[in-house]
Protein backbone atom coordinates (compact mmCIF):
# COMPACT_ATOMS: atom_id res chain seq x y z
CA UNK A 1 0.00 0.00 0.00
CA UNK A 2 2.67 2.72 1.10
CA UNK A 3 5.11 1.90 -1.78
CA UNK A 4 2.56 3.22 -4.10
CA UNK A 5 1.42 6.14 -2.13
CA UNK A 6 3.12 9.63 -3.78
CA UNK A 7 5.23 11.66 -0.85
CA UNK A 8 2.15 14.32 -0.36
CA UNK A 9 -0.42 11.10 0.06
CA UNK A 10 1.87 10.13 3.21
CA UNK A 11 -0.22 12.19 5.20
CA UNK A 12 -3.08 9.84 5.14
CA UNK A 13 -1.36 6.88 6.86
CA UNK A 14 -2.15 8.37 10.33
CA UNK A 15 -5.63 8.40 9.48
CA UNK A 16 -5.76 5.00 8.00
CA UNK A 17 -3.90 3.22 10.84
CA UNK A 18 -6.35 4.98 13.10
CA UNK A 19 -9.36 3.33 10.75
CA UNK A 20 -7.62 0.20 11.50
CA UNK A 21 -5.54 -0.49 8.63
CA UNK A 22 -2.54 -2.71 9.91
CA UNK A 23 0.98 -2.45 8.52
CA UNK A 24 2.01 -5.17 6.07
CA UNK A 25 5.70 -6.23 5.94
CA UNK A 26 6.12 -4.84 2.65
CA UNK A 27 5.19 -1.72 4.43
CA UNK A 28 7.80 -2.01 7.12
CA UNK A 29 10.37 -2.44 4.66
CA UNK A 30 9.21 1.03 2.60
CA UNK A 31 8.50 2.81 5.56
CA UNK A 32 12.32 1.26 7.52
CA UNK A 33 14.20 2.19 4.54
CA UNK A 34 13.02 5.68 4.41
CA UNK A 35 16.08 8.37 4.54
CA UNK A 36 15.49 11.50 3.37
CA UNK A 37 14.39 14.09 5.75
CA UNK A 38 11.18 14.82 3.86
CA UNK A 39 9.90 11.53 4.27
CA UNK A 40 11.04 10.67 8.27
CA UNK A 41 8.92 13.89 8.96
CA UNK A 42 6.26 12.78 7.06
CA UNK A 43 6.39 9.65 8.74
CA UNK A 44 7.10 11.41 12.49
CA UNK A 45 3.96 13.33 11.63
CA UNK A 46 1.97 10.32 10.72
CA UNK A 47 3.03 8.86 14.40
CA UNK A 48 2.27 11.44 15.96
CA UNK A 49 -1.29 12.32 14.64
CA UNK A 50 -2.09 8.61 15.62
CA UNK A 51 -0.86 9.33 18.92
CA UNK A 52 -2.43 12.54 19.67
CA UNK A 53 -6.05 10.39 18.11
CA UNK A 54 -5.76 8.22 21.53
CA UNK A 55 -3.63 10.91 23.83
CA UNK A 56 -4.20 13.74 23.26
CA UNK A 57 -1.37 15.93 24.44
CA UNK A 58 -0.66 14.30 27.55
CA UNK A 59 2.62 12.12 28.53
CA UNK A 60 3.24 10.15 31.09
CA UNK A 61 6.19 10.13 33.82
CA UNK A 62 8.18 6.71 34.75
CA UNK A 63 10.33 7.45 37.70
CA UNK A 64 13.72 4.73 37.57
CA UNK A 65 14.86 3.29 40.57
CA UNK A 66 18.29 1.11 39.64
CA UNK A 67 18.48 -0.66 43.01
CA UNK A 68 21.09 -3.26 42.19
CA UNK A 69 23.64 -3.10 39.20
CA UNK A 70 25.11 -6.77 40.02
CA UNK A 71 24.51 -9.08 37.96
CA UNK A 72 24.94 -12.73 37.26
CA UNK A 73 24.98 -12.55 33.10
CA UNK A 74 27.18 -11.64 30.58
CA UNK A 75 25.06 -9.80 27.74
CA UNK A 76 28.12 -8.43 25.96
CA UNK A 77 26.38 -5.11 25.20
CA UNK A 78 25.53 -4.32 28.88
CA UNK A 79 27.97 -2.10 31.19
CA UNK A 80 26.82 -3.98 33.88
CA UNK A 81 27.85 -7.29 33.05
CA UNK A 82 29.37 -9.34 35.50
CA UNK A 83 32.54 -9.73 34.02
CA UNK A 84 32.91 -6.27 33.83
CA UNK A 85 35.31 -4.79 36.27
CA UNK A 86 32.99 -1.67 37.56
CA UNK A 87 31.83 -0.04 40.89
CA UNK A 88 28.39 -1.54 41.47
CA UNK A 89 26.01 -0.78 44.24
CA UNK A 90 23.01 -1.69 45.72
CA UNK A 91 20.71 0.13 47.90
CA UNK A 92 19.50 -1.02 50.84
CA UNK A 93 16.06 -1.05 52.13
CA UNK A 94 16.47 1.50 54.21
CA UNK A 95 18.47 3.75 51.52
CA UNK A 96 14.91 2.94 49.03
CA UNK A 97 12.76 3.76 51.74
CA UNK A 98 14.39 7.59 51.51
CA UNK A 99 14.54 7.50 48.23
CA UNK A 100 10.44 6.68 47.89
CA UNK A 101 10.37 9.52 50.33
CA UNK A 102 11.82 12.27 48.12
CA UNK A 103 9.50 11.14 45.22
CA UNK A 104 5.70 11.05 47.42
CA UNK A 105 4.24 14.15 45.64
CA UNK A 106 6.28 14.10 43.01
CA UNK A 107 4.07 13.75 39.98
CA UNK A 108 5.28 10.68 38.80
CA UNK A 109 2.50 8.23 37.39
CA UNK A 110 4.43 4.64 38.02
CA UNK A 111 7.61 3.36 39.71
CA UNK A 112 10.28 1.28 37.50
CA UNK A 113 11.89 -0.82 40.20
CA UNK A 114 14.98 -2.03 37.67
CA UNK A 115 17.99 -4.27 38.70
CA UNK A 116 20.93 -6.20 37.52
CA UNK A 117 19.89 -10.18 37.80
CA UNK A 118 21.90 -9.84 41.25
CA UNK A 119 22.72 -13.15 43.09
CA UNK A 120 21.84 -11.47 46.60
CA UNK A 121 18.02 -11.25 45.16
CA UNK A 122 18.37 -14.70 43.29
CA UNK A 123 19.42 -16.76 45.78
CA UNK A 124 16.33 -15.52 48.04
CA UNK A 125 13.85 -13.98 45.90
CA UNK A 126 11.96 -12.93 48.80
CA UNK A 127 14.33 -10.22 49.27
CA UNK A 128 12.89 -8.97 46.18
CA UNK A 129 9.18 -8.91 47.13
CA UNK A 130 9.66 -7.32 50.49
CA UNK A 131 11.30 -4.75 48.17
CA UNK A 132 8.24 -4.35 45.92
CA UNK A 133 5.93 -4.19 49.00
CA UNK A 134 7.85 -1.60 50.86
CA UNK A 135 7.86 0.61 47.55
CA UNK A 136 3.91 0.19 47.69
CA UNK A 137 3.35 0.99 50.72
CA UNK A 138 5.59 4.26 51.05
CA UNK A 139 4.23 5.08 47.20
CA UNK A 140 1.19 3.67 46.80
CA UNK A 141 1.77 4.24 42.54
CA UNK A 142 1.65 1.62 40.14
CA UNK A 143 5.17 -0.36 40.02
CA UNK A 144 7.10 -1.50 37.19
CA UNK A 145 9.70 -3.82 37.97
CA UNK A 146 12.72 -4.94 35.82
CA UNK A 147 14.28 -7.86 37.47
CA UNK A 148 15.63 -9.79 34.96
CA UNK A 149 14.41 -13.69 34.16
CA UNK A 150 12.26 -14.30 37.49
CA UNK A 151 10.83 -17.40 38.20
CA UNK A 152 6.86 -17.65 37.97
CA UNK A 153 6.47 -18.17 42.03
CA UNK A 154 8.18 -14.68 42.48
CA UNK A 155 6.55 -12.76 40.03
CA UNK A 156 2.89 -13.96 41.86
CA UNK A 157 4.66 -13.34 45.14
CA UNK A 158 5.44 -10.24 43.41
CA UNK A 159 2.32 -9.41 42.24
CA UNK A 160 0.39 -9.93 44.85
CA UNK A 161 2.32 -7.30 46.79
CA UNK A 162 2.10 -4.55 44.34
CA UNK A 163 3.97 -5.15 41.38
CA UNK A 164 1.50 -4.17 37.79
CA UNK A 165 4.07 -4.02 35.35
CA UNK A 166 6.83 -6.23 34.05
CA UNK A 167 9.55 -5.08 31.67
CA UNK A 168 11.33 -7.79 30.62
CA UNK A 169 13.32 -7.04 27.14
CA UNK A 170 13.76 -9.15 24.39
CA UNK A 171 16.36 -6.68 22.38
CA UNK A 172 16.03 -8.96 19.24
CA UNK A 173 13.80 -11.79 17.97
CA UNK A 174 16.53 -12.58 15.97
CA UNK A 175 18.27 -15.76 16.93
CA UNK A 176 20.93 -15.94 15.90
CA UNK A 177 21.94 -12.16 16.87
CA UNK A 178 19.94 -12.93 20.66
CA UNK A 179 22.74 -15.53 21.02
CA UNK A 180 25.52 -12.73 20.64
CA UNK A 181 23.50 -10.23 22.91
CA UNK A 182 22.17 -12.44 25.57
CA UNK A 183 25.54 -14.81 25.96
CA UNK A 184 23.96 -18.24 27.32
CA UNK A 185 20.66 -17.07 28.00
CA UNK A 186 16.92 -18.96 27.12
CA UNK A 187 15.43 -16.94 24.12
CA UNK A 188 12.12 -18.80 25.22
CA UNK A 189 12.85 -18.31 28.49
CA UNK A 190 12.08 -14.74 27.95
CA UNK A 191 9.06 -15.03 25.93
CA UNK A 192 7.46 -17.42 28.57
CA UNK A 193 8.02 -15.24 31.71
CA UNK A 194 6.27 -12.23 29.46
CA UNK A 195 3.52 -14.57 28.67
CA UNK A 196 2.99 -16.31 32.08
CA UNK A 197 2.74 -12.19 33.45
CA UNK A 198 0.64 -11.24 31.06
CA UNK A 199 -1.92 -14.31 32.52
CA UNK A 200 -1.65 -13.29 35.81
CA UNK A 201 -2.56 -10.09 35.61
CA UNK A 202 0.62 -7.80 34.76
CA UNK A 203 1.16 -5.41 32.05
CA UNK A 204 3.78 -6.25 30.21
CA UNK A 205 7.04 -4.36 28.56
CA UNK A 206 8.94 -5.93 25.72
CA UNK A 207 11.72 -3.51 23.71
CA UNK A 208 14.44 -3.87 21.15
CA UNK A 209 17.92 -3.13 20.20
CA UNK A 210 18.68 -1.04 17.35
CA UNK A 211 22.34 0.14 16.03
CA UNK A 212 23.70 -3.22 16.73
CA UNK A 213 23.87 -5.14 13.53
CA UNK A 214 20.15 -5.70 12.81
CA UNK A 215 19.36 -5.26 9.07
CA UNK A 216 16.04 -4.10 7.74
CA UNK A 217 14.81 -7.74 8.15
CA UNK A 218 15.58 -8.39 11.74
CA UNK A 219 14.37 -5.56 12.59
CA UNK A 220 10.96 -7.00 10.98
CA UNK A 221 11.57 -9.84 12.52
CA UNK A 222 11.48 -8.35 15.95
CA UNK A 223 8.71 -5.84 15.12
CA UNK A 224 6.49 -9.12 14.49
CA UNK A 225 7.89 -10.73 17.59
CA UNK A 226 6.81 -8.00 19.91
CA UNK A 227 3.41 -8.32 18.63
CA UNK A 228 3.02 -12.04 19.26
CA UNK A 229 3.05 -10.65 22.88
CA UNK A 230 0.49 -8.33 23.66
CA UNK A 231 2.69 -6.19 24.69
CA UNK A 232 1.48 -2.89 26.98
CA UNK A 233 4.54 -1.24 25.72
CA UNK A 234 6.90 -1.33 23.49
CA UNK A 235 10.30 0.25 23.45
CA UNK A 236 13.29 0.51 20.99
CA UNK A 237 16.44 1.94 22.70
CA UNK A 238 19.72 2.66 20.62
CA UNK A 239 23.10 0.47 21.23
CA UNK A 240 25.48 2.65 22.66
CA UNK A 241 28.97 1.09 23.00
CA UNK A 242 29.93 0.26 26.72
CA UNK A 243 33.39 0.68 28.16
CA UNK A 244 35.24 -2.81 28.69
CA UNK A 245 32.18 -4.70 27.25
CA UNK A 246 32.98 -6.93 24.37
CA UNK A 247 31.17 -4.86 22.23
CA UNK A 248 32.95 -1.49 23.43
CA UNK A 249 33.99 -0.87 19.47
CA UNK A 250 31.19 -2.05 17.59
CA UNK A 251 30.47 0.49 15.06
CA UNK A 252 26.80 0.18 13.60
CA UNK A 253 26.65 1.19 9.76
CA UNK A 254 22.89 1.18 9.06
CA UNK A 255 20.43 3.78 9.30
CA UNK A 256 17.90 2.01 11.54
CA UNK A 257 17.33 5.05 13.91
CA UNK A 258 15.60 4.87 16.98
CA UNK A 259 13.22 7.90 15.62
CA UNK A 260 12.18 6.01 13.17
CA UNK A 261 11.71 2.68 14.48
CA UNK A 262 9.84 4.45 17.37
CA UNK A 263 7.19 5.85 14.66
CA UNK A 264 6.84 2.80 13.40
CA UNK A 265 5.71 1.24 16.41
CA UNK A 266 3.31 4.06 17.14
CA UNK A 267 2.00 2.79 13.91
CA UNK A 268 2.26 -1.00 14.55
CA UNK A 269 1.00 -0.15 18.04
CA UNK A 270 -1.45 2.86 17.88
CA UNK A 271 -3.21 2.59 21.79
CA UNK A 272 0.35 1.26 23.63
CA UNK A 273 2.62 3.21 25.82
CA UNK A 274 6.00 4.00 24.03
CA UNK A 275 9.05 5.19 25.98
CA UNK A 276 10.42 8.76 25.22
CA UNK A 277 14.20 7.76 27.48
CA UNK A 278 16.13 10.07 28.85
CA UNK A 279 19.05 7.78 28.95
CA UNK A 280 20.99 7.79 25.72
CA UNK A 281 20.71 12.12 25.00
CA UNK A 282 18.44 13.97 28.17
CA UNK A 283 15.71 16.42 27.76
CA UNK A 284 16.68 16.99 23.86
CA UNK A 285 16.39 13.56 23.24
CA UNK A 286 13.36 13.25 25.02
CA UNK A 287 11.67 15.80 22.98
CA UNK A 288 12.73 14.30 19.09
CA UNK A 289 11.17 10.61 21.01
CA UNK A 290 7.94 12.75 21.61
CA UNK A 291 8.12 13.71 18.58
CA UNK A 292 8.74 10.52 16.97
CA UNK A 293 4.88 9.42 18.37
CA UNK A 294 6.63 8.21 22.22
CA UNK A 295 3.67 9.13 25.04
CA UNK A 296 5.82 8.22 27.81
CA UNK A 297 9.05 9.52 28.88
CA UNK A 298 11.11 7.20 31.30
CA UNK A 299 14.39 7.48 32.73
CA UNK A 300 13.63 10.17 34.79
CA UNK A 301 15.79 9.73 38.22
CA UNK A 302 14.92 11.20 41.79
CA UNK A 303 15.83 14.38 42.71
CA UNK A 304 19.56 14.82 43.11
CA UNK A 305 20.24 11.22 42.72
CA UNK A 306 23.40 9.90 41.95
CA UNK A 307 21.66 6.21 40.69
CA UNK A 308 22.49 4.47 37.33
CA UNK A 309 20.40 4.05 34.46
CA UNK A 310 20.77 1.65 31.53
CA UNK A 311 23.06 3.31 28.90
CA UNK A 312 23.75 6.42 31.08
CA UNK A 313 24.98 8.84 28.25
CA UNK A 314 25.67 11.42 31.58
CA UNK A 315 27.64 9.04 33.99
CA UNK A 316 30.91 11.05 33.37
CA UNK A 317 28.73 14.44 33.32
CA UNK A 318 28.89 16.61 36.79
CA UNK A 319 25.78 18.03 35.98
CA UNK A 320 22.64 15.83 35.12
CA UNK A 321 19.21 16.86 33.80
CA UNK A 322 16.86 14.20 34.45
CA UNK A 323 14.60 15.26 37.33
CA UNK A 324 10.82 15.23 36.88
CA UNK A 325 10.69 19.35 37.21
CA UNK A 326 12.81 19.90 34.15
CA UNK A 327 10.91 17.14 32.18
CA UNK A 328 7.36 18.86 32.79
CA UNK A 329 8.99 22.37 31.84
CA UNK A 330 10.34 21.03 28.48
CA UNK A 331 6.45 19.32 27.93
CA UNK A 332 5.16 22.97 28.51
CA UNK A 333 7.50 24.30 25.88
CA UNK A 334 6.20 21.56 23.72
CA UNK A 335 2.39 22.09 24.51
CA UNK A 336 2.19 18.66 26.24
CA UNK A 337 1.37 18.22 29.64
CA UNK A 338 1.16 15.36 32.46
CA UNK A 339 -1.71 13.33 32.25
CA UNK A 340 -3.42 12.78 35.10
CA UNK A 341 -2.99 9.44 37.20
CA UNK A 342 -6.32 8.21 36.72
CA UNK A 343 -5.52 8.12 32.72
CA UNK A 344 -2.52 6.98 33.72
CA UNK A 345 -4.52 3.57 35.39
CA UNK A 346 -7.25 3.19 32.78
CA UNK A 347 -4.60 2.84 30.25
CA UNK A 348 -3.38 -0.10 32.70
CA UNK A 349 -6.08 -1.56 33.32
CA UNK A 350 -4.80 -3.11 36.32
Amino acid sequence: MIQKMALDEFDSLGDKVIEGYQLTDNDLRTLLSLESKEGLERLYSAARKVRDHYFGNRVFLNCFIYFSTYCKNQCSFCYYNCRNEINRYRLTMEEIKETCKTLKGAGFHMVDLTMGEDPYYYEDPNRFVELVQIVKEELGLPIMISPGLMDNATLLKAREKGANFLALYQETYDTELYRKLRVGQSFDGRVNARRFAKQQGYCVEDGILTGVGNDIESTILSLRGMSTNDPDMVRVMTFLPQEGTPLEGFRDKSNLSELKIISVLRLMFPKRLIPASLDLEGIDGMVLRLNAGANIVTSILPPDSQLEGVANYDRDLEERDRDIKSVVRRLEIMGMKPARQADFEAVLGC
